[in-house]
């Protein structure tokens, strides 16, 4: 196969793996295989080069089309190929960051070895100084954890479930605690480090990444987001990933139960409380089960639990306790707390002229001591597991992604 016909298999088999934790938008027709265009956190958008080295694998991930008895056509990309592919994307305005995963065939640190001279070659030989993402493969070694740090922007891991018996359950040749669990927290003091005292290389140390497998090995929200919260606390990880499990036929998970997409929707929605948010791990609303309520957003949940402290006072109420009001994101918050000292605000249009989505927060907001909604919308929420309401209106919750704020 030529290197456009290796390219276009490699990457597709990385798609799997998640960037930024962000929808990604349609390549565009201009775009070559591998391209992905992904939104930005503060608007706009960038395109990432997303590969495998490659698909070559002898792991036996359940889940992972590409595991080591997989019926796909093996290929892969020497280090000079990946370097030469991804700057002619970048010399053209096609790529603006290189996200670089592989599969294990054999050794671990031989394959890490391929991918970090791939990196090398990008920052010594072509002068890249730009974004690049790399996956630690299971089985690296801790010098090339540290190469790692030293070569990309960002350094990620995939943990797949939250504790060992998990991870077994998935794939019997990935350790969690001896293996998974440190190199991540390693790669995390590194860029922590970097962060803090700036890099040698000059490159901007953008963080850790991890990913988890939601739903085949039988962990709950609350011990996922138990772990991810830990890693946060401690800076050794920037943000997690989760991928709703979908059974792939061909592997040894094809009979499995797949998992909600609503549940993979409201970990990220919980994760986005505790890194953007200022909510505590023990302020997310669990079920009994120790999952998150599917038919109401976590933050909705919380703030139904807490109905002695609302409604807040638009007028009064500090910026961290707008930030809990269902319907408040970070920006209108800010925004409302700076315009208040300013202007007079007189109703509903007001906040909502600041990005405040009155219709889910009015009930939670009070105005001149009077609430902005005497009641939830009809459509919005049904309130606790056990039947319990504020109101006697029959909830039924219908969340699209975009609503979360």
């Amino acid at each position: 196969m030529d290197r456009h016909q290796r390219l276009t298999i490699l990457a597709e088999a990385a798609t799997a793996d998640r960037e930024r934790g962000l929808p990604k938008g349609p390549a565009g027709p201009g775009d070559p295989i591998g391209i992905t265009r992904v939104r930005l956190p503060g608007g706009g958008s960038t395109r990432i080069m997303r590969v495998m080295q490659t698909n070559a694998c002898s792991l036996s991930c359940g889940y992972c089309p590409t595991f080591c008895g997989g019926k796909v056509k093996r290929t892969a990309l020497a280090p000079e190929e990946v370097a030469t592919t991804f700057m002619e994307a970048h010399r053209a305005g096609l790529a603006q960051g290189l996200f670089l995963t592989s599969g294990v065939p054999g050794k671990p640190v031989r394959a890490m070895d391929r991918m970090l001279a791939a990196v090398e070659v990008l920052r010594c030989k072509e002068g890249y100084r730009g974004y690049v993402h790399i996956k630690l493969l299971p089985g690296a070694d801790s010098a090339q954890v540290e190469q790692a740090a030293r070569l990309a922007n960002r350094v990620s891991i995939n943990l797949e479930a939250p504790g060992d018996g998990f991870v077994r359950g998935l794939a019997k040749e990935k350790d969690f605690s001896g293996d998974l669990l440190p190199k991540l927290e390693l790669a995390g003091r590194l860029l922590r480090d970097a962060r803090w005292n700036g890099s040698p290389g000059g490159l901007r140390a953008a963080g850790t990444t991890t990913q988890f497998v939601v739903g085949p090995s039988g962990e709950t929200d609350r011990e996922i987001l138990s772990l991810v919260a830990r890693l946060e606390r401690e800076e050794l990880l920037h943000h997690a990933h989760f991928s709703a499990f979908q059974p792939v036929v061909g592997t040894p998970m094809e009979g499995g139960t797949a998992t909600p997409a609503m549940r993979e929707f409201r970990l990220y929605q919980a994760e986005h409380l505790l890194r953007q948010y200022g909510f505590r791990f023990d302020e997310l609303p669990f079920d009994a089960d120790g999952n998150l309520p599917l038919d109401v957003d976590p933050k909705t949940a919380w703030a139904l639990r807490q109905a002695g402290q609302f409604p807040l006072e638009v007028r009064a109420a500090p910026y961290e306790l707008l930030l809990r009001v269902p319907g408040v994101g970070p920006k209108a918050a800010l925004t409302l707390v700076q315009q208040r000292r300013r202007s007079i605000i007189r109703g509903a249009e007001d906040l909502r002229r600041v990005g405040v989505d009155t219709v889910r927060a009015g009930y939670f907001l009070a105005l001149h001591g009077r609430r902005l909604a005497p009641g939830l919308p009809a459509h919005q929420f049904r309130l606790f597991p056990h039947g319990q309401h504020l109101t006697q209106a029959p909830w039924k919750t219908v969340v699209p992604p975009c609503a979360f704020r």
